[in-house]
């Protein structure tokens, strides 16, 4: 079930539809496999994942024609008050880098983020610390139709979520249905990056987005090609290009995933590199799902992944705990 993706990269590639068809032999083989690279590398390549290609296509040229607004009119949609993640974010604001500690120069991406589609707000009334988490979203309406394809897609990745799960549910030896609960009222974002062509020399150390793992349970991107894009870092510390064919998908863990399993699993350092000032060839766009379950989740060890009279590396904490101890430590080491 694994092969080498575009250009030879390192990162294993997965048809996961014969899991998705419903095969028993099939579904075995994807979450064996899926399993060895959720071990190994943290990264996997999926096709066969049913969003269709047209569909990502269409919202990636609506979000070029969103970026080539005028700033001044793109900032209409930037975000007031707490809510980070939602809405227009400028270029050069935000440090990838700092989430694990390291002071580099900003990011050279602008984003649209969205949150939850579903409003969860009246069931975490009694939680003030869920707000954020919940906030409304923050849609641009130029150019015509580009809201309502973001929600659209937001809605093909929250699906393909739920089947990952299911996936990452069967390569764990756990019930089909084990995470289906815990993502009744998820709270995951998604995001939407620009990478301009650089106009002038990146700073030192300056890169499109820095190092860094992803808090949640796991990420789902679809990208554009494009010079300067994303690396991923091998277990030997070298970094390789992810290199998807097109209409594939990337999907990496993130830290919620491996701490559930008791670092059985990775979470992988990743990073954007910097193309050459000047190279039309390097403007590109990613969109990431960022699978974040519900707020009040229990995120504690998975019984496959502790040995028989172990102790867990790591004690039970909630989804939303979990968020709040990676951001709080991100912004004490920016």
């Amino acid at each position: 079930m694994t092969a080498k993706t575009q250009s030879g990269s390192a990162i294993p590639a997965i048809d996961i539809g014969p899991f998705l068809k419903g095969d028993p032999s099939g579904k075995r083989a994807v979450a064996d496999a899926v399993a060895k690279a959720c071990r190994d590398i943290g990264f996997l390549v999926i096709s066969g994942h049913g969003l269709p290609k047209r569909t990502l296509d269409a919202t990636m040229s609506s979000g070029f024609d969103f970026f080539n607004l005028a700033p001044e009119t793109k900032a209409q949609w930037h975000p007031t008050g707490a809510a980070r993640q939602r809405g227009y974010h400028r270029i050069a604001t935000r440090s990838l880098a700092s989430t694990i500690g390291e002071k580099t120069p900003p990011d050279l991406r602008e984003s649209v983020f969205l949150g939850p589609v579903d409003d969860h707000r009246a069931h975490y009334a009694h939680m003030p610390e869920a707000e954020t988490a919940y906030a409304p979203n923050i849609l641009p309406d130029q150019p015509t139709g580009f809201d309502t394809a973001l929600v659209d897609l937001y809605r093909g990745f929250e699906r393909l979520s739920l089947d990952m799960l299911r996936i990452f549910a069967v390569a764990l030896d756990l019930p089909e249905n084990h995470f289906q609960p815990l993502m009744t009222r998820h709270f995951s974002i998604f995001g939407m990056h620009h990478y301009p062509v650089l106009e002038t020399e990146a700073e030192p150390g300056q890169l499109r987005a820095g190092a860094h793992t992803d808090f949640g349970a796991m990420t789902i991107l679809a990208m554009t090609e494009g010079k300067g894009g994303l690396e991923a870092r091998m277990p030997d510390s070298s970094w390789t290009p992810v290199l998807p064919n097109p209409g594939d998908l990337v999907v990496n863990l993130g830290d919620m995933m491996e701490r559930w399993t008791n670092d059985r699993w990775v979470s992988t350092l990743h990073r954007v590199v910097v193309p050459d000032t000047g190279d039309a060839q390097s403007r590109r766009m990613s969109v990431g799902y960022f699978v974040h379950p519900n707020f009040d989740a229990d995120i504690r060890c998975i019984p496959s992944c502790l040995e028989s009279g172990a102790t867990p590396r790591h004690p039970d904490i909630t989804a939303g705990a979990h968020i709040r101890m990676k951001i709080d430590a991100s912004h004490k080491a920016a």
